[in-house]
Order: C-alpha cells, then structure tokens, then sequence
C-alpha cells in the first residue's frame, strides 16, 4: 500500500540549503522519533509506506531530501551535486540539523537515526562527526569501498575532472557501479533490477524522474571522502551505542552481503559492542521496496531492535 507522509515543509539548514522535511506522526504519543537519511540518485518522498509501518510501532518519523536530490533547494546545489565545494562537509551541516530539529521535537524521547545505502553512509559519518546521544542508528544496504577502491576512485575522478570537470556525470563512476551491478543480475528486465524482485517498485523508480540519475564527478568525490571518513574514524563511536546492521543476501551492491559483515567487524574492532547483523536473504540492494514476504521479515527485524532501543511508554 502506497503511503504519503502527513506534511512536507522547507526547512532552512544552516549549509545555506532549503531541505524538503517530510514527517509523520504516529497516533497518539510518541516514544521516540527516526530521522531517515536516503540513498543516493532517489528522495525521502519514496519512504511513505516505512514511515508508516515506524508511525505505527509508535514513532514520529522526520525524513528529508539530501542536497541535489529531490525537492531540496540549494544556490550551490542542483540536482546531481551536493556543492560546488566542500558538499561532504555540507551534507553533514544538513543532517546535523534534522537531528537537532528531531531531538528538540522529541522533548527527550529516543532519538534514532536511520541510513539506506549512500543514506547509511551519511548517518554513519555523522554519527562519527557528532558527540551528540543517538538512542541507535540503523545502517542499511552499506557499500563499503576497500583502500584500493578508494584510491583508483581518486584516481580516476581527478583524471575526469581535468578532461571536462566535476560537474559533469562520471562515466568510469558509472561503469564501476551502476552498470557492474545491472551485469551481476541474470535474465534481468531492467538496468535496474538490482534494486528489488519486485517489478513494480522497479518500475516504480524507472518512472520516477527524480530517481536513476547519474551522478556528477564532485558528488562521486564528496562520497569517496564519506567513505574515507569511515575508514579513519570508526573508533571514535560510543562502544555502548546500539547499531542495527543490515544487507541483502542478493545484493550485488554490497557484494551479497559482504560489505554488511565488513563493517560489523570494523565496528567490533572498534570497540562497539552492542551491534546486530542481518543478512536479509531474498533481497536485493533496496530491502525497503522487496516483495513483501522479504521486506515484512526486515521490517519485523528492525521494530524488534527498537523495541529495545526505544521501549513503549508504560
């Protein structure tokens, strides 16, 4: 069933841009609330039917647009680019402020952060950024560059800038991820059915043209320095903060899994000691849009998690 969240709204980050604030409130009160962060080349308007399934588990849901994505507004920002400079760094400005609109909205409740792929990536380095007391943070669908990854990506992307700058899409980005994964799918229908098994949701985001674009050489740049973020600062999380890991068994994005179990012992040798995994199996790169025997599983997963996170008001 399609849902629409109850209100979408500007809000003013202090990066300069207008974010495109989605929220849904549960009925009655809340005992907590989640901040979506989205994946990348998509927007937060395509997470109604979660928010809804998080309403009724008891939590206000606030879900936002990224920079160059969807319906946010930015003057360094159009669609396809996080900033003209310095984006990762942006990015993170936007997201620090949802959390701090979620937290002031929540008048103490659990405050906890959620992440789909480039999103988890994000709520990650934000969580590494940020001293503040996320009650949990839930990364889902996370590709993980290796050390070699990240410095051919390096590579390459300074080579394309030289040639045509970093405006413009990658095309070596876009044949190491987008069309490997399309590849990696057999009898597919779609360039884009790495996504799901579900036709519809495919079709849904094939359709959709604020989803599948190809993204520029400075956003491809800003995500490298997401990911070396990663790399170097994994130790500073709090050991006791609880994270809720999760990957497709089919997912060529994080190789079938791989990179969810590479970040689970990237989080344990960094001394992080209250984390689940799961390894959804039967599902692609978006758990969220599965069929629903798949996705109703790792929804059923996740509200487990919160209920120990954020138990229900007595």
């Amino acid at each position: 069933m399609l849902l629409v969240f109850e209100t979408i709204r500007p809000f003013e980050s202090p990066s300069g841009a207008t974010l495109a604030l989605r929220e849904l409130r549960p009925v009655g009160s809340s005992r907590g609330n989640i901040v979506i962060s989205h994946g990348l080349a998509e927007h937060s308007g395509r997470y109604g039917a979660f928010a809804g399934a998080l309403a009724a588990a008891g939590f206000a849901v606030f879900a936002f647009d990224h920079r160059g994505h969807g319906a946010t507004c930015a003057p360094d920002a159009p669609l396809r680019r996080f900033a003209r400079r310095n984006g990762a760094r942006r990015v993170m400005q936007d997201i620090g402020a949802v959390v701090d609109e979620a937290r002031k909205d929540a008048q103490g409740r659990p405050v906890i952060l959620f992440g789909h792929s480039m999103g988890a990536l994000i709520a990650l380095c934000h969580a590494l950024r940020r001293g503040d007391p996320l009650a949990g943070l839930a990364l889902w669908n996370m590709p993980l560059m290796r050390r070699r990854e990240r410095f051919a990506a390096r590579l390459a992307l300074g080579a394309e800038t030289a040639l045509k700058g970093s405006d413009v899409a990658s095309g070596i980005m876009a044949q190491a991820t987008v069309d490997a994964w399309a590849r990696q799918i057999e009898a597919r229908r779609t360039d884009f059915d790495w996504l799901s098994h579900d036709e519809a949701e495919v079709d849904a985001y094939v359709a959709d043209p604020l989803c599948g674009w190809s993204p520029t050489i400075s956003l491809w740049r800003d995500i490298v320095t997401m990911e070396e973020t990663v790399a170097r600062d994994l130790p500073n999380l709090p050991a006791d903060l609880p994270i809720h890991l999760l990957g497709g068994g089919e997912d060529p994005v994080t190789r079938f899994g791989e990179d969810t179990e590479t970040l689970r012992l990237g989080l344990f040798r960094a001394g992080c000691r209250r984390v689940t995994k799961t390894v959804a199996r039967g599902a692609r790169h978006e758990t969220l849009k599965e069929v629903p025997a798949v996705r109703e599983t790792a929804l059923a997963d996740l509200i487990a998690w919160l209920d120990g996170v954020a138990p229900e008001r007595r």
